[in-house]
């Protein structure tokens, strides 16, 4: 006789069975740590830069900084669509992450999030792109994130390679724009900071600005900063700027270059 637990209309286990443990994810911060690992405080993560790979692209960039790892391309100038006449040209700026580019899968379609960093990122290379001389044109700015380590990160990276990848296009410009993040963690600033750093600061600030002409162009600053740590960091940021701008200038000589 069966028993009366028993259900005909499921498949059971055996009785010696236990029901599976699943590790329960800490949704908690990190911690904050007292010192940083692996570099100082004032450093930045080494920069790759390649510009030209996309063939396709009117000017294109790679950036790469360890975790984060952003691809450039720049389409234009060309003929606006629309029928109304303009006197300065657009700039249009779109970025995508790749599905595998998250600790958690991305669904492949845009988001939120895809537009802030965007946005950022067209507030930071607007005031640059001289944009008076192509009356009735169109730039077109696509960003891929191939792989992510913290908001922060990708937008500054996104700016630095955006900019390299306009020069790469031949598009005028008032000077090429850099772009450098910093977060405040207990008493300390750690500059270009990754994901867990970020995440485990009290405020993050990201700079963006010109350092041939030693103008700002964009500040974005999120969290609890105090007005003396925030200009402790734009400094810092504004710094730091003028060794990146070293390393682009470099890469485009480099690809100049090339026969």
């Amino acid at each position: 006789m069966a028993s009366g637990n028993f259900d005909r209309r499921r498949i059971n286990g055996p009785e010696e069975s236990y029901p599976p443990v699943f590790e329960v994810e800490d949704d908690q911060p990190p911690r904050v740590r007292s010192v940083r690992q692996g570099r100082a405080a004032e450093d930045i993560r080494p920069i790759y830069l390649k510009a030209g790979l996309i063939s396709q692209a009117n000017g294109s960039a790679y950036i790469e900084t360890e975790r984060t790892k952003i691809a450039c391309a720049v389409y234009g100038p060309r003929q606006s669509k629309t029928t109304v006449y303009n006197e300065n040209g657009r700039l249009n700026v779109e970025v995508k992450f790749a599905p595998f580019s998250c600790t958690r899968r991305r669904v492949p379609i845009r988001d939120a999030e895809d537009r802030s960093v965007a946005m950022q990122i067209h507030q930071a290379l607007l005031p640059a792109v001289r944009l008076e001389l192509l009356p009735k044109s169109t730039i077109d700015i696509f960003i891929t994130v191939i792989e992510n380590d913290g908001i922060e990160g990708c937008i500054a990276s996104g700016s630095v390679a955006a900019s390299a990848a306009l020069a790469d296009a031949g598009v005028e410009m008032l000077g090429l724009v850099m772009s450098c993040a910093a977060s405040t963690i207990g008493k300390e600033m750690w500059l270009d900071p990754t994901e867990d750093e970020a995440q485990s600061a009290s405020g993050n600030l990201i700079f963006a600005g010109i350092p041939a002409l030693g103008t700002i162009t964009n500040i974005w600053q999120s969290g609890h900063m105090l007005p003396e740590q925030a200009f402790q960091c734009i400094e810092a940021c504004q710094e730091r700027c003028g060794d990146i701008h070293a390393v682009v200038a470099q890469a485009l000589l480099d690809k100049a270059k090339i026969p």
